[in-house]
């Protein structure tokens, strides 16, 4: 599986250096397109915000085992008037200050906060893999476009030479008409024949300008010349090699793992929380009276252990829905897995059913050429008709743009071959972008740091500058 692996990766990274070398002034090749697709991505950006958002749920599973020291401060000013049995009475007021802290900290709880940290960092390594996942569609996209803009191109470019050879052919039937040579059906069979071909030219136009859109939106601006892919990189032999790959690298399988995990952690916490937890409580304070020099200070340390009895059945419905949650999520493993071993046959498939329609095109249009020829040229000596032309210039047409078709396809199969084996990723592909490092936002948040220390500050650096951009 390795040897498949590595196979499939240099097959990949062959091509797109190949796609990198120059090949024409101001022409782009997909590399570049890929590269552009994987900075402009607002999906991705999107998505790394997400699993920032993440670590910092590890971050503050972290401080949950950390003491927790809060402080308080008020003043008071109370009045009155008090009675006497002899019934007379006087004003009373006061005024008063306290200050305080309290500190508390969780001793033992039987794992159950240690468990939530293991949950936490699990959920880490999801998104990250959620995050390679996005990726993927990012560059699948940008590869989709990229060729359709190529497919749209060279289709306009056929319809464009149609319209000027079928211009020519109806040119000829005139003149072929004026002399006498054929009648008027053979002039309106290629009228009719040049009306369907602007027709398709139109078509053509507006498929253009549709495939341009979207590859602005997949590669982030409007599309120059594209060069054609010059190497198309190597495929797994067989599609067993491919499928083991798949599985062991597909983000979709990662993401059904970790929630197996997730969901196995998510057990134990139900049966942690059944048990009791013992936590020491300290508190320190200042009373003042401000209209006298009497003041107190008092402070108390304290252990004390505490634990649920009876909770109307909650506890036990949360037991029996993790159980059910672990099933659920292994269930979904399996159904992943299965969709991966389509998904990748499929494509192993539709790489060689492209492939051999790429092949077949070649000799297809090759064939039809010289048929278009030998037919022209038997009208010429008046043993076909303008019609039998017509229709072989039909042919021809046809030929062409379904060998078009094929070779765009074929690359789209390969590429699609490589996202479904999690394989179509900037770094895979050693596309020329910075690679983005999912571990570097939670390395600077893993230890928690406050606020008020220097990473803390960095951190919040950071964050400012990500809001500017």
């Amino acid at each position: 599986m390795k040897a498949a692996l590595r196979k499939a990766l240099a097959g990949s990274a062959v091509g797109l250096a190949l796609l990198a070398m120059p090949m024409a002034a101001a022409a782009e090749n997909l590399g570049q397109a890929l590269a552009d697709a994987y900075r402009n991505s607002g999906l991705l950006e999107q998505n790394r915000a997400v699993l920032k958002a993440a670590d910092e749920d590890s971050a503050q599973a972290l401080a949950s085992l950390r003491p927790v020291l809060s402080w308080s401060a008020g003043a008071s000013h109370s009045f009155g008037r008090a009675y006497s049995d002899a019934g007379t009475s006087a004003a009373t007021e006061s005024n008063g200050a306290s200050a305080g802290l309290t500190m508390s900290l969780l001793l033992f709880d039987f794992g159950a906060s240690r468990i939530a940290l293991d949950i936490a960092k699990e959920s880490v390594l999801l998104t990250r893999q959620q995050l390679v996942l996005i990726e993927q569609q990012v560059l699948l996209r940008a590869v989709t476009a990229y060729m359709e803009v190529r497919r749209a191109t060279e289709t306009l470019a056929l319809r464009q030479a149609n319209v000027r050879l079928l211009t020519q052919e109806l040119r000829a039937a005139r003149d072929r008409f004026d002399v006498g040579e054929v009648t008027r059906t053979d002039v309106s069979q290629a009228e009719a024949a040049l009306a369907a071909s602007r027709s398709g030219l139109t078509s053509a136009q507006g498929v253009l300008i549709q495939a341009q859109l979207e590859y602005e939106a997949a590669v982030g601006h409007r599309p120059g010349t594209l060069a054609a892919p010059s190497q198309l990189g190597s495929v797994p032999a067989s599609v067993n090699e491919a499928i083991a790959v798949a599985l062991q690298n597909h983000p979709s399988m990662n993401v059904a793992r970790r929630q197996v995990t997730i969901a196995e952690l998510q057990v134990a916490v139900t049966d942690a929380s059944l048990k009791p937890s013992l936590n020491l409580s300290g508190s320190y304070g200042l009373e003042s009276d401000l209209d006298s020099d009497a003041h107190s200070r008092s402070g108390s340390v304290s252990l004390g252990v505490s634990g649920p009895i009876y909770s109307g059945g909650a506890l036990a419905s949360k037991q029996r829905q993790a159980m059910l949650n672990k099933e659920q999520t292994l269930a979904n493993l399996h159904v992943v897995t299965i969709n991966i071993r389509q998904a990748v046959g499929n494509a192993f498939s539709g790489v060689q059913i492209a492939r051999a329609a790429s092949s077949a095109g070649t000799e297809q249009v090759r064939a039809a050429k010289v048929a278009f020829d030998g037919v022209r040229e038997e009208a010429t000596l008046g043993s076909r008709t303008t019609l039998d032309v017509l229709t072989q210039e039909q042919d021809l047409l046809d030929a062409r743009t379904t060998y078009l078709s094929a070779q765009v396809d074929e690359v789209l199969a390969r590429y699609s071959l490589l996202s479904s084996m999690g394989l179509l990723t900037a770094q895979n592909l050693k596309l020329n972008v910075d690679i983005y490092d999912p571990a570097a936002y939670y390395n600077m948040v893993k230890s928690a740091p406050a606020g008020v220390s220097k990473q803390g500050r960095q951190l919040d650096s950071v964050l400012r500058r990500i809001g500017k951009q």
